[in-house]
């Protein structure tokens, strides 16, 4: 079976996929340059993800929805499992978001354009002004129920574990003071390791906590939340993968 697998990957589902990239990407730079970015910023991105998973025969659960509104903006932060935990977000989240992501990313062929507009935050750590300033875009950005996803790691896993988580997130979350919710990514892992090879069938999980609400501002804040929010994730990944392991790119 994954002899047949492989095969369908590379002779029917890559080359639709390659397509349908190229057809988002110039949709959401033609959709956001002419207007309504906080539209074509999204769908376009929300599709492309459903049908990535859906091509490549993968299985999507989703589990909390219910735990958060429509209307509250919130700061998402999620482990990094893998590659596929964009398309899992993107996909089945069910909230318009932004991400935060390397400066570096904004040269990907296709996928960099189309993020810068859309209007994701690109993070630029060069100096203190560039840093103040991206924290100053989100600010903007972040209203009216517009939400923003980070991945704290700032890498994807070796392991399956997650590694040290980094504050930048939280540190905006109070700043702003936006409640933070932990997203739990399981199986993404086990589709397509940072390792690299060929993908393997496995089913996905997308598990959204209750959020975590500002009780106070200040560092003893940020470290709080970002304590507790690594428990809660670290806590519903499977058995196997739970528990710290060092990131050798950390």
């Amino acid at each position: 079976m994954k002899i047949i697998y492989v095969l369908y990957q590379i002779f029917i589902a890559f080359p639709i996929l390659l397509v349908i990239t190229i057809l988002t990407s110039i949709t959401t730079i033609l959709g956001a340059t002419l207007g309504n970015a906080h539209f074509w910023g999204y769908y376009p991105g929300k599709i492309w993800s459903q049908l990535i998973c859906f091509f490549l025969l993968l299985p999507v659960r989703v589990k909390g929805r219910e735990n958060i509104s429509k209307t509250t903006s919130y700061v998402f932060v999620a482990n990094h499992q893998g590659s596929f935990d964009i398309f899992l977000i993107y996909g089945f989240l069910g909230r318009n978001f932004k991400w935060m992501m390397k400066k570096s990313l904004r040269k990907m062929p296709f996928v960099g354009p189309a993020c810068a507009a859309a209007n994701h935050i690109f993070v630029d750590k060069s100096g203190p002004k560039k840093i103040a300033e991206t924290i100053e875009h989100a600010r903007e950005i972040l209203q009216g129920g517009t939400s923003l996803v980070v991945f704290p790691e700032g890498a994807r896993t070796f392991s399956g574990h997650m590694g040290y988580f980094k504050k930048g997130a939280f540190q905006l979350a109070d700043d702003i003071q936006l409640p933070v919710v932990p997203l739990t990514i399981s199986g993404s892992f086990n589709v397509l390791p940072r390792t690299g090879g060929f993908i393997s069938w496995h089913p996905m999980t997308l598990t959204i906590h209750t959020p975590i609400f500002p009780e106070s501002q200040g560092m003893e804040n940020v470290r709080k939340t970002m304590k507790e929010s690594y428990e809660i994730i670290d806590k519903s990944l499977p058995e196997e993968y739970q528990g710290m392991v060092d990131n050798p790119d950390q």
